[in-house]
């Protein structure tokens, strides 16, 4: 009693350690295994039919184990003890034969496991990761970007370790349970029910040590997806750690969560070390009390030496797939943390839905309106946007300008169906957005962001991103149309030089004349420009601005932007503030009503202001 009061006072203290300190990542909710078998069973439907064949391999291998084994008794019993070695031939070819079998069998086995195993991961882990292209942009904003790389990657496989692989070995394990228990059995009924009664003792231990070491599981599981996270976010802003000196700070950081990896894996080791020495004791006594009785019964003559010897080594086969059992608990406790962690983000919905009767329609000719919307963040008290209209169509721009935070960049995710507005209609030539397929309306909008988003890829395939079948011939005439042929010729390699992560081997406008090189062979009818200058020089700029203005020519286009001197052409222009339309009218009709278009004009171009005022 004592001893186990000092067990679970340890295990405590342990799991404890494991877990103190806040960690980046949350725990995923508990979920039963039979739930994580309901939820992912069905994924294995493609590979079902395979399954018998697999099940035919498992069953064969302890099968032809438990006749090699017998072979021992035949070799004992009727070759050596009488000496009759004219048999000694046909045991041993006998014995090759079914060493040959079992490693074929063992080799089909294997490969045909390994290969549905492989084959269900690859098909769960891209519908999970289809899955996550569905969720809304507010999911990225909330969720780290490493952990969430960890559950695709790692927890992916743990679900089949749990699903396939651990379901083949617990079945394996059944069989040899079934063939070598028959063998006992065989032999000597008596001692095959004294051999036995070990299993309960077995079953409890791996119950009692197998719910511990789930908790640790889930916590390294836990702690694994920190590591991750915190990786990604500190190497992925290695220029702020450098130019602030934080990296002691940002290392510290790292060592935290891998402290906190280890001492939750510590915490699965020691109780994996403590399960064993007693398995082993129990397996020890199983093993005397058999002796004893096993003794007892040859010198009755109930048994033979060469039955005493197999029946031996059948029971030493036999405790190893009831340990194997005992320690799969554990191994599915521990997936089946990893199952949890998937099931947390399948459990996600998507805030944007496509109607089942969503029309796909064509070309969209780019008439843009927006009636009454309102849209208000879920986190977030105030409304983004509060009763917005306006309208732009074919050949027009309209700019949307106003402080940071007033709701611009909000209008063109609504554009894109990002989010679907609180009330209000979005239309696209005059359809709903809710009405059309989500695939008519991205591929009818080209968007230039903020941030210029490339791929790690070359010059080529980051235009072509835009038009996944375009030939050489296009994109080279929209790289043209956007002042970009001529530096991408001077590239080292041309169109196929690799522009590097997040497009750092360019300069900055370089990848923003790839970018609307790229919108350029989209040719959509709409396109919204966020910010398109920002952080350019007034070199780069002006580079820029004469390939956007290009790209603008016959489409609807709206540009969100601070800098007041890239709209001044624009059709139409609205001020956005705290979300509401406060201004509408042309660049000259706002300046001249001297109001919040004026006053930010005048804020950001002053000796333009001192010019209208005059001396």
């Amino acid at each position: 009693m004592k001893l186990a009061k000092r067990l679970r006072e340890g295990f405590r203290r342990l799991v404890a350690g494991a877990t103190e300190g806040e960690s980046v990542v949350a725990a995923a909710p508990v979920v039963p295994v039979g739930e994580v078998f309901r939820r992912f069973w069905p994924h294995a439907r493609p590979y079902r039919r395979l399954l018998p064949l697999v099940l035919f391999f498992v069953a064969l291998v302890p099968a032809i184990e438990a006749a090699t084994i017998w072979m021992y008794k035949i070799l004992v019993d009727e070759v050596l003890v009488p000496r009759q070695f004219d048999l000694l031939l046909w045991v041993i070819l006998a014995y090759v034969g079914l060493q040959l079998a079992e490693g074929i069998a063992t080799f089909c086995d294997e490969y045909l496991s390994d290969w549905v195993g492989g084959r269900f991961i690859v098909s769960l882990r891209t519908q999970f990761f289809a899955h996550l292209h569905d969720l809304s942009l507010a999911f990225f904003d909330r969720q780290r970007l490493g952990d969430v790389m960890s559950r695709v990657t790692d927890d992916v496989e743990e679900i089949e370790d749990l699903m396939l692989s651990g379901l083949a070995s617990a079945l394996s394990y059944a069989f040899q349970l079934i063939f070598f228990t028959a063998a006992l059995f065989y032999l000597n009924w008596q001692l095959a029910i004294v051999s036995l009664f070990v299993i309960p003792l077995f079953w409890l231990a791996a119950r009692h040590f197998s719910r511990k070491i789930k908790v640790a599981a889930r916590e390294e599981r836990r702690r694994s997806g920190s590591i991750g996270a915190v990786a990604e976010e500190s190497l992925s802003n290695a220029a702020l750690v450098q130019a602030y000196n934080r990296k002691d700070e940002e290392v510290a950081r790292f060592h935290r969560e891998n402290e906190g990896s280890f001492n939750a894996q510590m915490a699965a080791t020691r109780l994996g070390s403590l399960f064993s020495p007693l398995v082993n004791m129990i397996e020890l006594a199983g093993v005397v009390v058999i002796v004893a009785f096993g003794a007892y019964q040859l010198s009755r003559g109930n048994l033979t030496v060469g039955g005493l010897l197999v029946f031996m080594v059948f029971l030493g086969q036999l405790y190893s797939p009831i340990r194997g059992i005992s320690g799969l608990l554990n191994s599915f406790y521990s997936a089946s943390a990893g199952a949890e962690r998937i099931i947390e983000f399948l459990d996600e919905k998507p805030s944007v839905t496509e109607r089942k009767d969503a029309r796909e329609l064509g070309r969209a000719e780019g008439r843009v309106e927006f009636d009454g919307v309102s849209f208000c963040y879920q986190d977030k008290e105030a409304p983004a946007l509060e009763d917005v209209s306006f309208s732009v169509g074919p050949g027009e721009t309209l700019a949307l300008v106003g402080p940071s935070g007033a709701g611009k960049s909000t209008a063109a995710k609504l554009m894109l169906r990002f989010y679907d507005p609180d009330s209000g209609v979005i239309r696209l030539d005059g359809h709903d957005l809710r009405d059309v397929t989500l695939r008519f309306l991205r591929e009818n909008v080209a968007v230039l962001l903020q941030e210029t988003l490339v791929f790690d890829g070359t010059v080529r395939e980051n235009i072509a991103y835009g038009k996944p079948d375009a030939t050489d011939e296009e994109i080279e005439a929209a790289a043209s149309a956007a002042d970009a042929h001529d530096f991408i010729q001077a590239l080292p390699e041309g169109y196929d030089t690799a522009v590097g992560q997040k497009g750092r081997l360019l300069s900055g406008g370089q990848l923003q004349r790839v970018a609307i090189a790229r919108a350029m062979i989209r040719d959509a009818g709409v396109l919204v420009l966020d910010e398109p200058t920002t952080g350019l020089d007034a070199g780069s700029t002006e580079k820029v601005m004469r390939p956007l203005q290009r790209l603008m020519k016959g489409r609807a286009t709206v540009v969100i932007s601070h800098n007041l001197m890239t709209v001044r052409e624009a059709t139409e222009i609205a001020v956005l503030e705290d979300g509401r339309v406060t201004e509408r009218g042309t660049h000259a009709d706002l300046l001249e009503w001297d109001g919040a278009y004026a006053r930010l004009y005048n804020l950001h171009h002053p000796d333009a202001a001192a010019q209208r005022v005059g001396p």
